[in-house]
């Protein structure tokens, strides 16, 4: 690496100088230093293939403004489908503005599998028309409410390399605004979402997670619009929802016991003592950074059954100025607001203190932060990476990366320390840092999430288009950021899932085109359909990775 990378290295690495003593005050030995070997061990337990073809192997790109998805030499992507199209026999359509997606192999492959994908948000200009006086006809609420929620497609890559959806799956349906949902956990059938325990549908999805019993977890994030426009009880979203894509007699849920905010994610992974954890953030300006603990263990063989487990445990918020994990109890809220008559009528239940956590997070003390949206657990060593995309309130225009440290490698600790792992800016290439995930090698790869009013101006300008970035978690190059992709015009690339082989990556193209005023004069046509009439938000798979 040349010498001349020395400054943006050390203005990438905020946090590396102080991580021997955070180390050290996590009990984590020599954990900055961890070598590829290293790294390769913990792969093959968590990915369970002995050998990985992803990593920093390619020419990185240049920061690009074109209408296209751009991709280092030797790259290629494929739409498996775009907003409008048909998914199953049914006439079900794919949803807009796709998010998160996660692949489930069929019979183990890695050219087979369903691919559940997340839809956040639609546009008037393109999907419903614009609101006559302020107000959505009925058919207009309609499809805003059946073109959010998610899609689960049925793909399989031919024997040509192609990635194509298979619309005769009979696993391809939709959930969508309209689906009926049951909820669990202490909320439910409570005073506080009015009394039921049967809520209609799911919208604003953004990212997720992945149970270890094989099921998808679905985050409803800015739900506010939605819930107004066809008139909903909006304490019936911003939930963690789950879905089990193989199985339609999995009834869908709402899991009230991991809290209600504008959820981004659900990462899951396990506590020592075998007890399941979901970190969660929050993606709004000043608000903080979750995990669920379950109050029972984690037991493989009744697979589906592990569900029970979301339906009864501790949440918690993060203290960073104390580097603890603060219970959000009614019993801790009530004797927080101790003659507060005000708060002490909003919180009364502990229904009350899921279903306005940010609330009950604040009043006891938890830190409010930079927009956390994704969270990630790095498979290598238990610490938490959180995407703290931006906060312009607070002069943190170009966001960064936390990582926190479990104390005892622990995700049940109750205690932490952190280190500011990269930062968003000119030194590092990369601006708002949003959905992240791991490869093999230890690198973490994370897409960005600057607005499409924002792109291509002022402070901005230097970074065009967003991206994809490699970034390596140990070694030499540590926190240093590689691009490997650059978006089409105004859309964001979401949802970054690679097959358990590492030879294809699942990303979403969301939003291109976004700033479009005048139907006829779209700013992106991407994916370039021939004979296309508007930009497609799509999922695409790219391909390319050698060993």
């Amino acid at each position: 690496m040349s010498q001349d990378l020395n400054r943006r290295k050390f203005l990438t690495y905020v946090g590396t100088g102080v991580t021997a003593l955070t180390v050290a005050s996590a009990g984590l030995g020599a954990f900055a230093p961890k070598t590829q070997a290293e790294g390769t061990k913990a792969a093959s337990h968590l990915f369970g293939r002995k050998k990985k073809v992803s990593g920093v192997k390619f020419t990185p790109i240049e920061a690009s403004g074109k209408d296209e998805l751009v991709l280092p030499r030797g790259y290629k992507y494929d739409v498996i489908a775009s907003y409008g199209d048909v998914i199953n026999k049914s006439g079900d359509t794919f949803g807009y503005n796709n998010d998160f997606t996660v692949f489930f192999p069929i019979n183990n492959s890695n050219q087979h599998g369903l691919l559940w994908v997340n839809h956040e948000y639609i546009s008037d200009l393109w999907v419903t028309g614009a609101p006559v006086n302020g107000k959505y006809s009925a058919s207009q609420i309609q499809k805003l409410l059946y073109n959010q929620g998610g899609s689960i497609i049925e793909i399989r890559q031919d024997e040509d390399g192609v990635w194509k959806m298979d619309t005769s799956s009979k696993y391809a349906r939709r959930i969508s605004g309209l689906t009926p949902f049951r909820l669990t956990g202490p909320a439910r059938g409570s005073k506080a979402v009015g009394g039921v325990d049967i809520v209609q549908g799911t919208f604003a999805n953004c990212s997720g997670g992945k149970t270890l019993w094989n099921t998808v977890l679905s985050a409803e994030e800015n739900y506010e619009s939605t819930s107004e426009a066809a008139s909903l009880n909006e304490t019936h979203y911003g939930w963690i929802l789950e879905v089990d894509p193989f199985d339609p007699n999995f009834a869908p849920r709402k899991h009230t016991a991991l809290g209600r905010f504008h959820h981004e994610n659900a990462a899951m992974g396990l506590t020592n003592d075998g007890r399941i954890v979901v970190y969660m953030g929050d993606d709004k300006q000043d608000a903080c950074v979750y995990k669920f603990i379950s109050k029972n263990k984690y037991v493989e063989s009744r697979k589906q059954a592990n569900s029970d487990l979301l339906e009864e445990g501790t949440l918690y918020a993060a203290n960073l100025g104390k580097g603890t994990w603060v219970a959000l109890t009614i019993e801790a809220v009530r004797a927080a607001a101790k003659g507060n008559a005000d708060i002490l009528a909003k919180f009364q239940t502990q229904a009350d203190v899921l279903v306005h956590a940010h609330d009950a997070a604040i009043l006891l003390g938890a830190t409010p932060t930079d927009r956390p949206e994704d969270v990630e657990i790095s498979p290598f060593d238990k610490s938490v990476f959180i995407a703290h995309t931006n906060n312009a309130k607070h002069g943190n225009i170009h966001g960064h990366i936390t990582r926190f440290l479990e104390t005892n490698d622990d995700l049940g600790s109750l205690t932490f320390d952190f280190e500011i792992f990269a930062c968003g800016g000119r030194q590092s290439g990369f601006s708002a840092p949003d959905n992240l995930t791991f490869d093999s090698e230890g690198n973490l790869w994370t897409v960005t999430d600057m607005s499409s009013g924002s792109m291509n101006k002022g402070v901005f300008e230097t970074f065009k288009n967003n991206g994809v970035f490699v970034i390596p978690t140990s070694g030499a190059a540590m926190g240093e950021a590689y691009q490997f992709a650059s978006a089409p015009i105004d859309a964001e690339l979401t949802g970054p899932c690679f097959t358990d082989d590492e030879t294809t990556l699942f990303l979403a193209v969301q939003h291109p085109g976004e700033e479009t005023e005048d139907i006829n004069n779209p700013t992106s046509m991407w994916p370039h359909r021939k004979g296309d009439n508007q930009p497609r938000p799509s999922v695409v798979a790219i391909t390319g990775f050698k060993y």
